[in-house]
Protein backbone atom coordinates (compact mmCIF):
# COMPACT_ATOMS: atom_id res chain seq x y z
CA UNK A 1 0.00 0.00 0.00
CA UNK A 2 1.28 3.45 -0.83
CA UNK A 3 1.78 5.55 2.25
CA UNK A 4 0.57 8.70 0.54
CA UNK A 5 -2.36 7.42 -1.48
CA UNK A 6 -4.76 7.28 1.47
CA UNK A 7 -6.15 4.00 0.12
CA UNK A 8 -5.44 0.35 0.60
CA UNK A 9 -6.14 -2.75 -1.48
CA UNK A 10 -9.49 -3.06 -3.21
CA UNK A 11 -12.51 -4.65 -1.58
CA UNK A 12 -15.21 -3.70 0.89
CA UNK A 13 -13.19 -4.95 3.85
CA UNK A 14 -10.36 -2.51 3.17
CA UNK A 15 -12.85 0.27 2.45
CA UNK A 16 -14.50 -0.16 5.84
CA UNK A 17 -11.13 0.36 7.51
CA UNK A 18 -10.68 3.83 6.09
CA UNK A 19 -10.21 6.51 8.70
CA UNK A 20 -12.62 8.80 6.87
CA UNK A 21 -15.44 6.28 7.19
CA UNK A 22 -14.85 6.04 10.92
CA UNK A 23 -14.96 9.82 11.22
CA UNK A 24 -18.19 9.96 9.25
CA UNK A 25 -19.71 7.39 11.59
CA UNK A 26 -18.47 9.38 14.61
CA UNK A 27 -20.15 12.53 13.25
CA UNK A 28 -23.46 10.70 12.84
CA UNK A 29 -23.24 9.24 16.36
CA UNK A 30 -22.38 12.66 17.85
CA UNK A 31 -25.35 14.27 16.10
CA UNK A 32 -27.75 11.54 17.26
CA UNK A 33 -26.50 11.69 20.86
CA UNK A 34 -26.78 15.49 20.89
CA UNK A 35 -30.28 15.35 19.46
CA UNK A 36 -31.37 13.01 22.25
CA UNK A 37 -29.56 14.69 25.16
CA UNK A 38 -30.27 18.32 24.21
CA UNK A 39 -33.21 19.47 26.39
CA UNK A 40 -34.47 21.75 23.60
CA UNK A 41 -34.00 19.09 20.86
CA UNK A 42 -32.77 21.73 18.42
CA UNK A 43 -31.66 19.14 15.87
CA UNK A 44 -35.25 17.89 15.62
CA UNK A 45 -37.07 21.24 15.62
CA UNK A 46 -34.51 23.42 13.80
CA UNK A 47 -32.41 21.04 11.68
CA UNK A 48 -31.72 23.53 8.89
CA UNK A 49 -30.49 26.29 11.19
CA UNK A 50 -28.29 23.87 13.14
CA UNK A 51 -26.83 22.39 9.96
CA UNK A 52 -26.08 25.83 8.51
CA UNK A 53 -24.31 26.94 11.68
CA UNK A 54 -22.16 23.80 11.84
CA UNK A 55 -21.29 23.87 8.15
CA UNK A 56 -20.39 27.57 8.19
CA UNK A 57 -18.13 27.25 11.23
CA UNK A 58 -16.60 23.99 10.01
CA UNK A 59 -15.94 25.51 6.59
CA UNK A 60 -14.16 28.52 8.08
CA UNK A 61 -12.02 26.21 10.22
CA UNK A 62 -11.47 23.70 7.44
CA UNK A 63 -10.12 26.29 5.00
CA UNK A 64 -7.01 27.05 7.03
CA UNK A 65 -6.87 23.56 8.55
CA UNK A 66 -6.15 22.25 5.05
CA UNK A 67 -3.09 24.50 4.91
CA UNK A 68 -1.88 23.31 8.29
CA UNK A 69 -2.42 19.70 7.19
CA UNK A 70 -0.27 20.13 4.08
CA UNK A 71 2.56 21.47 6.25
CA UNK A 72 2.16 18.54 8.66
CA UNK A 73 2.14 16.02 5.79
CA UNK A 74 5.35 17.64 4.53
CA UNK A 75 6.97 17.00 7.90
CA UNK A 76 6.64 20.49 9.40
CA UNK A 77 4.33 22.35 11.73
CA UNK A 78 2.62 25.74 11.49
CA UNK A 79 1.70 27.41 14.78
CA UNK A 80 0.95 30.80 13.25
CA UNK A 81 -2.46 30.21 11.63
CA UNK A 82 -4.42 32.15 14.24
CA UNK A 83 -2.09 35.15 14.16
CA UNK A 84 -1.97 35.10 10.36
CA UNK A 85 -5.77 35.24 10.37
CA UNK A 86 -5.71 38.24 12.73
CA UNK A 87 -2.95 40.01 10.79
CA UNK A 88 -4.48 39.33 7.37
CA UNK A 89 -7.94 40.38 8.53
CA UNK A 90 -6.45 43.63 9.84
CA UNK A 91 -4.63 44.21 6.55
CA UNK A 92 -7.89 43.66 4.62
CA UNK A 93 -9.85 46.08 6.83
CA UNK A 94 -7.00 48.62 6.70
CA UNK A 95 -6.93 48.59 2.90
CA UNK A 96 -10.69 49.16 2.79
CA UNK A 97 -10.31 51.99 5.33
CA UNK A 98 -7.58 53.67 3.29
CA UNK A 99 -9.33 53.29 -0.08
CA UNK A 100 -12.89 54.02 1.07
CA UNK A 101 -12.76 55.92 4.40
CA UNK A 102 -16.31 57.24 4.01
CA UNK A 103 -18.10 54.13 2.73
CA UNK A 104 -16.49 51.75 5.23
CA UNK A 105 -18.77 53.10 7.98
CA UNK A 106 -21.89 53.76 5.91
CA UNK A 107 -21.88 50.87 3.43
CA UNK A 108 -21.64 50.84 -0.32
CA UNK A 109 -17.90 50.15 -0.56
CA UNK A 110 -16.98 49.97 -4.27
CA UNK A 111 -16.44 46.48 -5.57
CA UNK A 112 -13.00 47.33 -6.89
CA UNK A 113 -11.96 48.36 -3.38
CA UNK A 114 -13.08 45.01 -2.00
CA UNK A 115 -11.24 43.21 -4.81
CA UNK A 116 -8.02 45.13 -4.14
CA UNK A 117 -8.30 44.52 -0.39
CA UNK A 118 -8.82 40.78 -0.82
CA UNK A 119 -6.03 40.45 -3.41
CA UNK A 120 -3.67 42.46 -1.20
CA UNK A 121 -4.52 40.26 1.78
CA UNK A 122 -3.77 37.06 -0.12
CA UNK A 123 -0.50 38.60 -1.31
CA UNK A 124 0.40 39.30 2.32
CA UNK A 125 -0.24 35.62 3.06
CA UNK A 126 2.12 34.70 0.23
CA UNK A 127 4.88 36.82 1.76
CA UNK A 128 4.28 35.40 5.26
CA UNK A 129 4.58 31.85 3.93
CA UNK A 130 7.77 32.79 2.11
CA UNK A 131 9.15 34.24 5.35
CA UNK A 132 8.38 30.98 7.17
CA UNK A 133 10.14 28.97 4.46
CA UNK A 134 13.19 31.26 4.59
CA UNK A 135 13.43 30.95 8.37
CA UNK A 136 13.24 27.16 8.15
CA UNK A 137 15.42 26.59 5.06
CA UNK A 138 18.05 29.34 5.11
CA UNK A 139 18.22 30.42 8.75
CA UNK A 140 17.87 26.82 9.88
CA UNK A 141 15.24 27.36 12.56
CA UNK A 142 13.04 24.43 13.53
CA UNK A 143 9.52 24.90 12.11
CA UNK A 144 8.15 25.06 15.65
CA UNK A 145 10.39 28.02 16.54
CA UNK A 146 9.95 29.84 13.21
CA UNK A 147 6.15 29.78 13.30
CA UNK A 148 6.08 30.39 17.06
CA UNK A 149 7.89 33.68 16.42
CA UNK A 150 5.25 34.84 13.94
CA UNK A 151 2.51 33.52 16.23
CA UNK A 152 3.58 36.12 18.78
CA UNK A 153 4.86 38.84 16.47
CA UNK A 154 2.15 39.11 13.83
CA UNK A 155 -0.68 39.64 16.32
CA UNK A 156 1.28 42.41 18.04
CA UNK A 157 2.06 43.96 14.65
CA UNK A 158 -1.63 43.81 13.71
CA UNK A 159 -2.67 45.60 16.91
CA UNK A 160 -0.12 48.36 16.27
CA UNK A 161 -1.27 48.65 12.65
CA UNK A 162 -4.91 48.88 13.67
CA UNK A 163 -4.29 51.71 16.12
CA UNK A 164 -1.88 53.56 13.84
CA UNK A 165 -4.09 53.45 10.74
CA UNK A 166 -7.28 54.45 12.54
CA UNK A 167 -5.46 57.43 14.06
CA UNK A 168 -4.01 58.43 10.69
CA UNK A 169 -7.40 58.31 8.94
CA UNK A 170 -9.88 59.45 11.62
CA UNK A 171 -7.64 61.20 14.12
CA UNK A 172 -8.47 58.84 17.01
CA UNK A 173 -6.97 55.49 17.94
CA UNK A 174 -9.10 52.37 17.91
CA UNK A 175 -8.38 48.74 18.73
CA UNK A 176 -10.58 47.51 15.87
CA UNK A 177 -11.74 48.55 12.42
CA UNK A 178 -15.47 48.27 11.73
CA UNK A 179 -16.52 47.32 8.20
CA UNK A 180 -20.18 48.07 7.52
CA UNK A 181 -20.80 46.72 4.04
CA UNK A 182 -23.46 44.16 3.22
CA UNK A 183 -21.72 42.61 0.22
CA UNK A 184 -18.48 42.18 2.17
CA UNK A 185 -20.31 40.89 5.23
CA UNK A 186 -22.03 38.29 3.05
CA UNK A 187 -18.66 36.64 2.38
CA UNK A 188 -18.35 35.39 5.94
CA UNK A 189 -21.83 35.49 7.44
CA UNK A 190 -23.49 33.40 4.76
CA UNK A 191 -23.13 29.64 4.54
CA UNK A 192 -22.87 29.47 0.76
CA UNK A 193 -19.59 31.32 0.22
CA UNK A 194 -17.44 29.64 2.93
CA UNK A 195 -18.91 26.22 2.18
CA UNK A 196 -18.35 26.58 -1.57
CA UNK A 197 -14.76 27.71 -1.07
CA UNK A 198 -14.19 24.90 1.42
CA UNK A 199 -15.50 22.19 -0.92
CA UNK A 200 -13.45 23.52 -3.83
CA UNK A 201 -10.31 23.69 -1.69
CA UNK A 202 -10.86 20.15 -0.38
CA UNK A 203 -11.22 18.84 -3.93
CA UNK A 204 -8.22 20.83 -5.13
CA UNK A 205 -6.05 19.71 -2.19
CA UNK A 206 -7.13 16.10 -2.70
CA UNK A 207 -6.14 16.26 -6.37
CA UNK A 208 -2.86 17.95 -5.46
CA UNK A 209 -1.90 15.38 -2.84
CA UNK A 210 -3.10 12.19 -4.52
CA UNK A 211 -2.91 12.86 -8.25
CA UNK A 212 0.19 15.00 -8.83
CA UNK A 213 3.94 14.54 -8.63
CA UNK A 214 4.11 17.48 -6.22
CA UNK A 215 1.76 15.70 -3.83
CA UNK A 216 3.74 12.46 -3.96
CA UNK A 217 6.92 14.38 -3.25
CA UNK A 218 5.31 16.11 -0.26
CA UNK A 219 4.41 12.71 1.22
CA UNK A 220 7.87 11.37 0.49
CA UNK A 221 9.57 14.34 2.15
CA UNK A 222 7.29 14.07 5.18
CA UNK A 223 8.03 10.37 5.50
CA UNK A 224 11.80 10.69 5.22
CA UNK A 225 13.32 14.00 4.17
CA UNK A 226 16.87 12.71 3.87
CA UNK A 227 15.82 9.81 1.64
CA UNK A 228 13.71 12.15 -0.48
CA UNK A 229 16.67 14.48 -0.96
CA UNK A 230 18.92 11.57 -1.95
CA UNK A 231 16.30 10.56 -4.53
CA UNK A 232 16.70 13.95 -6.19
CA UNK A 233 13.58 15.62 -4.78
CA UNK A 234 14.08 19.37 -4.28
CA UNK A 235 12.88 19.56 -0.71
CA UNK A 236 13.50 23.32 -0.33
CA UNK A 237 10.89 24.11 -2.96
CA UNK A 238 8.44 21.69 -1.36
CA UNK A 239 8.82 23.39 2.01
CA UNK A 240 8.32 26.80 0.44
CA UNK A 241 5.13 25.60 -1.26
CA UNK A 242 3.75 24.03 1.92
CA UNK A 243 4.25 27.13 4.07
CA UNK A 244 2.97 29.48 1.39
CA UNK A 245 -0.09 27.28 0.86
CA UNK A 246 -0.82 27.34 4.59
CA UNK A 247 -0.34 31.10 4.98
CA UNK A 248 -2.45 31.98 1.93
CA UNK A 249 -5.35 29.83 3.15
CA UNK A 250 -5.07 31.44 6.59
CA UNK A 251 -5.20 34.85 4.92
CA UNK A 252 -8.29 33.81 3.00
CA UNK A 253 -9.86 32.71 6.28
CA UNK A 254 -8.93 36.09 7.77
CA UNK A 255 -10.94 37.86 5.06
CA UNK A 256 -13.95 35.64 5.73
CA UNK A 257 -13.74 36.13 9.50
CA UNK A 258 -13.68 39.93 9.07
CA UNK A 259 -16.78 39.61 6.91
CA UNK A 260 -18.42 37.35 9.49
CA UNK A 261 -17.72 39.69 12.41
CA UNK A 262 -18.04 42.94 10.40
CA UNK A 263 -14.85 44.10 12.09
CA UNK A 264 -11.13 43.43 12.36
CA UNK A 265 -10.20 43.02 16.01
CA UNK A 266 -6.60 41.70 16.09
CA UNK A 267 -6.65 41.33 19.87
CA UNK A 268 -9.20 38.51 19.81
CA UNK A 269 -9.58 37.42 16.19
CA UNK A 270 -8.19 33.96 15.50
CA UNK A 271 -6.85 33.50 19.02
CA UNK A 272 -6.12 29.81 19.54
CA UNK A 273 -7.31 28.88 16.06
CA UNK A 274 -3.94 27.36 15.17
CA UNK A 275 -4.60 24.64 17.74
CA UNK A 276 -8.02 23.92 16.25
CA UNK A 277 -6.40 23.64 12.82
CA UNK A 278 -3.81 21.16 14.08
CA UNK A 279 -6.55 19.30 15.96
CA UNK A 280 -8.62 19.00 12.78
CA UNK A 281 -5.61 17.61 10.92
CA UNK A 282 -4.75 15.11 13.65
CA UNK A 283 -8.36 13.99 14.12
CA UNK A 284 -8.57 13.71 10.34
CA UNK A 285 -5.76 11.17 10.28
CA UNK A 286 -2.60 13.25 9.80
CA UNK A 287 0.47 12.06 11.64
CA UNK A 288 2.57 14.72 13.34
CA UNK A 289 5.61 12.71 12.24
CA UNK A 290 4.74 13.59 8.64
CA UNK A 291 3.98 11.66 5.48
CA UNK A 292 0.41 10.64 6.37
CA UNK A 293 -2.94 12.36 5.86
CA UNK A 294 -5.69 13.10 3.36
CA UNK A 295 -7.73 16.18 2.46
CA UNK A 296 -11.13 14.45 2.98
CA UNK A 297 -9.96 13.30 6.40
CA UNK A 298 -9.04 16.85 7.42
CA UNK A 299 -12.40 18.10 6.17
CA UNK A 300 -14.27 15.51 8.21
CA UNK A 301 -12.03 16.30 11.17
CA UNK A 302 -13.09 19.97 11.02
CA UNK A 303 -16.75 18.99 10.77
CA UNK A 304 -16.43 16.54 13.67
CA UNK A 305 -14.79 19.14 15.91
CA UNK A 306 -17.56 21.65 15.30
CA UNK A 307 -20.24 19.00 15.78
CA UNK A 308 -18.71 18.32 19.20
CA UNK A 309 -18.43 22.04 20.00
CA UNK A 310 -22.02 22.60 18.90
CA UNK A 311 -23.09 19.69 21.09
CA UNK A 312 -21.42 21.32 24.10
CA UNK A 313 -23.19 24.60 23.35
CA UNK A 314 -26.56 22.88 23.12
CA UNK A 315 -26.20 20.67 26.18
CA UNK A 316 -24.55 23.28 28.43
CA UNK A 317 -26.63 26.39 27.99
CA UNK A 318 -24.55 28.72 30.21
CA UNK A 319 -20.79 29.09 30.02
CA UNK A 320 -20.35 26.45 27.32
CA UNK A 321 -17.25 28.22 25.96
CA UNK A 322 -15.48 27.51 29.26
CA UNK A 323 -15.44 23.79 28.47
CA UNK A 324 -14.78 24.06 24.73
CA UNK A 325 -11.00 23.75 25.01
CA UNK A 326 -11.26 20.81 27.40
CA UNK A 327 -13.66 18.97 25.10
CA UNK A 328 -11.53 19.61 22.01
CA UNK A 329 -8.38 18.43 23.84
CA UNK A 330 -10.12 15.26 24.98
CA UNK A 331 -11.39 14.57 21.48
CA UNK A 332 -7.89 14.98 20.02
CA UNK A 333 -6.36 12.60 22.57
CA UNK A 334 -9.07 9.99 21.95
CA UNK A 335 -8.71 10.32 18.18
CA UNK A 336 -4.95 9.78 18.30
CA UNK A 337 -5.31 6.96 20.82
CA UNK A 338 -7.88 5.18 18.67
CA UNK A 339 -5.88 5.54 15.44
CA UNK A 340 -2.13 6.05 15.75
CA UNK A 341 -1.85 4.37 19.13
CA UNK A 342 -3.94 1.35 18.23
CA UNK A 343 -1.04 -0.83 17.11
CA UNK A 344 0.89 -0.24 20.34
CA UNK A 345 -2.18 -1.02 22.46
CA UNK A 346 -2.56 -4.39 20.70
CA UNK A 347 0.85 -5.42 21.96
CA UNK A 348 0.60 -3.94 25.46
CA UNK A 349 -2.46 -2.94 27.47
CA UNK A 350 -3.12 0.71 28.18
CA UNK A 351 -3.15 0.21 31.95
CA UNK A 352 -0.48 -2.44 32.38
CA UNK A 353 2.46 -1.96 34.73
CA UNK A 354 3.16 0.72 37.35
CA UNK A 355 2.77 3.54 34.82
CA UNK A 356 -0.62 2.23 33.76
CA UNK A 357 -1.82 1.97 37.36
CA UNK A 358 -0.74 5.54 38.11
CA UNK A 359 -2.43 6.75 34.92
CA UNK A 360 -5.61 4.93 35.95
CA UNK A 361 -5.80 6.77 39.27
CA UNK A 362 -4.85 10.06 37.62
CA UNK A 363 -7.70 9.74 35.12
CA UNK A 364 -10.11 8.84 37.92
CA UNK A 365 -9.05 11.88 39.94
CA UNK A 366 -9.39 14.16 36.89
CA UNK A 367 -12.85 12.77 36.15
CA UNK A 368 -13.93 13.29 39.76
CA UNK A 369 -12.53 16.83 39.90
CA UNK A 370 -14.19 17.75 36.61
CA UNK A 371 -17.52 16.33 37.75
CA UNK A 372 -17.34 18.28 41.02
CA UNK A 373 -16.49 21.54 39.27
CA UNK A 374 -18.49 21.35 36.06
CA UNK A 375 -20.93 18.50 36.60
CA UNK A 376 -23.85 20.62 37.85
CA UNK A 377 -23.83 22.57 34.56
CA UNK A 378 -25.12 19.41 32.86
CA UNK A 379 -28.24 19.28 35.01
CA UNK A 380 -31.49 21.16 34.61
CA UNK A 381 -31.59 22.08 38.30
CA UNK A 382 -27.90 22.40 39.27
CA UNK A 383 -28.67 23.90 42.67
CA UNK A 384 -30.08 20.53 43.78
CA UNK A 385 -26.89 18.65 42.89
CA UNK A 386 -24.19 18.10 45.52
CA UNK A 387 -20.79 18.78 43.98
CA UNK A 388 -19.00 16.71 46.63
CA UNK A 389 -21.05 13.57 46.13
CA UNK A 390 -21.05 14.03 42.37
CA UNK A 391 -17.25 14.25 42.34
CA UNK A 392 -16.76 11.29 44.67
CA UNK A 393 -19.28 9.18 42.78
CA UNK A 394 -17.65 9.94 39.44
CA UNK A 395 -14.19 9.23 40.86
CA UNK A 396 -15.28 5.84 42.20
CA UNK A 397 -17.23 4.90 39.07
CA UNK A 398 -14.36 5.86 36.76
CA UNK A 399 -11.76 4.03 38.88
CA UNK A 400 -13.93 0.91 38.97
CA UNK A 401 -14.59 0.96 35.24
CA UNK A 402 -10.94 1.59 34.34
CA UNK A 403 -9.89 -1.16 36.74
CA UNK A 404 -12.19 -3.59 34.93
CA UNK A 405 -10.65 -2.47 31.63
CA UNK A 406 -7.17 -3.09 33.03
CA UNK A 407 -8.12 -6.64 34.02
CA UNK A 408 -9.76 -7.29 30.66
CA UNK A 409 -6.67 -5.88 28.96
CA UNK A 410 -4.68 -8.91 30.03
CA UNK A 411 -7.01 -10.95 27.89
CA UNK A 412 -7.74 -8.63 24.97
CA UNK A 413 -5.47 -5.59 25.06
CA UNK A 414 -6.44 -4.57 21.55
CA UNK A 415 -9.98 -3.78 22.67
CA UNK A 416 -8.92 -1.27 25.33
CA UNK A 417 -8.96 1.92 23.19
CA UNK A 418 -12.47 1.21 21.87
CA UNK A 419 -13.70 0.14 25.30
CA UNK A 420 -12.23 3.28 26.88
CA UNK A 421 -14.09 5.51 24.42
CA UNK A 422 -17.35 3.64 25.07
CA UNK A 423 -16.70 3.94 28.79
CA UNK A 424 -16.37 7.72 28.52
CA UNK A 425 -19.65 7.98 26.63
CA UNK A 426 -21.34 5.69 29.16
CA UNK A 427 -20.14 7.70 32.16
CA UNK A 428 -21.36 10.95 30.60
CA UNK A 429 -24.72 9.36 29.83
CA UNK A 430 -25.11 8.02 33.39
CA UNK A 431 -24.24 11.41 34.86
CA UNK A 432 -26.75 13.05 32.57
CA UNK A 433 -29.48 10.63 33.58
CA UNK A 434 -28.60 11.05 37.25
Amino acid sequence: MSVFSGTSSSGWKSLLRRHELGLLLAIVVAVLVTALVDPQHNYFYEPTLSAQNILRQASLLGIFALGSAVVIIAGGIDLSSGSVIAFSGTVCATLILLLAPEQIHTGGVPKWVLAVAIAGTLLVGFFIGTLHAWLVIRVGLPPFVATLATLVGLRSFARAMCQGMTEAVSGSRSTQIQVYDESFRYLGSSTVVPLTLFVLLVLGTWVLLSRTVLGRHLYAMGGNEQAARLCGIRTDRLKWFAYVFSAVLSSLAGVLYVGFESAANPQTMGRGYELNAIASAVVGGCSLQGGVGTAPGVALGAVFLHVVIDAVNKIIKTGANVYEGLIVGTVVVLAVALTQGLQQSRREGLFQGALGVMALFTLALLAGAFAAVAGPDFFRQPQEVSRVWLGLGTLGLTALALGVLALLGRWKARWQPTASALLLVGVLWLLRQW
